[in-house]
């Protein structure tokens, strides 16, 4: 929400710790806020950053979300109506929109998204099951994919008589889902449990704002005073506001929990990539893009290569 800046400036950090293609997010703010972040993304993915990972599109991670999840984000949460919709989809920026499934609207804004090749990952949400999964078939009847944002966090529990959203992901066949694996917002044997669930459709990423990386123990997210301590950032109320979680901590965190690095490293590449429809980078083979990252013995970062220029040498 930065600006064309704060996004150069975010792709430049990210790439430090391993992150050669990303998404940048937009918050829940005034829906004039949110068009003016998209448009910045659109303007730094095409002119790139010189020393940084690779911008593919937005991530709209609001304002189309439940007023009774907002987590750390403001109350500017309006509807997907037909308009709005199609204002998003005219600047051609977004690749994946964050969607709680029982809004007015929100199955037709699916379809309508998945139609322009937009991933529909929902998130945010109070809704049900069914809720979900009549989101799912509609996206799925018009051949789109769908997901849900960071898993198990701002989506209500699983109960064996209200599955609700999050079992409708764990239970959708095609479904892929994020972790925030910094081991704040999920619990190992979470993990595990979503790891089973969705082997091969599990993806980590940070959910990082902008005070990844800073040393001071106060921040700023949407307006609102953040409180760094221990690897957490969180509002006044004690509520999670994001991460400050960086995509090479959320590796070794993952084989801590007793995967092995071959899978840890497919749920960074292969599988996001898979997600997005990225069929040139994603794995380690003749003709993709070399987007490489070397790790040292204890997983450390030592050398990035973004599209075969070496971006990073520690």
């Amino acid at each position: 929400m930065d600006g064309v800046q704060g996004i150069e400036t975010l792709a430049r950090f990210h790439v430090q710790h391993g992150t050669t293609t990303l998404l940048p997010t937009t918050m829940t703010r005034p829906w004039s806020e949110v068009l003016d972040a998209l448009r910045s993304i659109s303007k730094v993915r095409d002119q790139g950053v010189d020393g940084g990972a690779s911008i593919w599109g937005a991530h709209l991670g609001g304002p189309f979300i439940s007023g009774q999840r907002l987590g750390a984000q403001g109350p500017f949460h309006i509807d997907p109506t037909r308009g709005r919709v199609e204002e998003i989809l005219e600047l051609g920026v977004v690749r994946v929109v964050t969607l709680a499934p029982e809004l007015p609207g929100a199955p037709e804004a699916a379809v309508e998204f998945a139609r322009q090749g937009v991933r529909v990952s929902l998130g945010h949400t109070v809704g049900s099951y069914e809720d979900a999964v009549n989101v799912f078939r509609q996206v799925q009847e018009e051949g789109g994919t769908v997901a849900g944002t960071h898993l198990y966090n701002a989506m209500g529990t699983l109960a064996g008589r209200t599955p609700g959203v999050l079992g409708a992901v764990f239970a959708h066949p095609g479904a892929f889902a994020e972790v925030i694996l910094d081991l704040h917002h999920v619990h190992p044997g979470a993990f595990a449990a979503a790891y089973s669930a969705l082997p091969q459709r599990l993806m980590l990423i940070t959910d990082a704002m902008r005070a990844a990386g800073q040393t001071d123990e106060i921040s700023e997210l949407g307006g609102q005073r953040v409180y760094l301590k221990d690897g957490q950032a969180r509002l006044e109320d004690g509520t999670l506001a994001g991460s400050v979680l960086t995509l090479d901590q959320a590796l070794r965190n993952a084989v801590q929990c007793g995967l092995s690095l071959e899978l840890v490293s497919q749920m960074l590449s292969q599988v996001p990539a898979r997600y997005l429809g990225l069929v040139d980078r994603g794995s380690l083979s003749v003709g993709l893009r070399a987007d490489v990252v070397v790790l040292d013995q204890a997983l450390n970062v030592r050398e990035v290569w973004v599209e075969g220029v070496q971006t990073v040498c520690h």
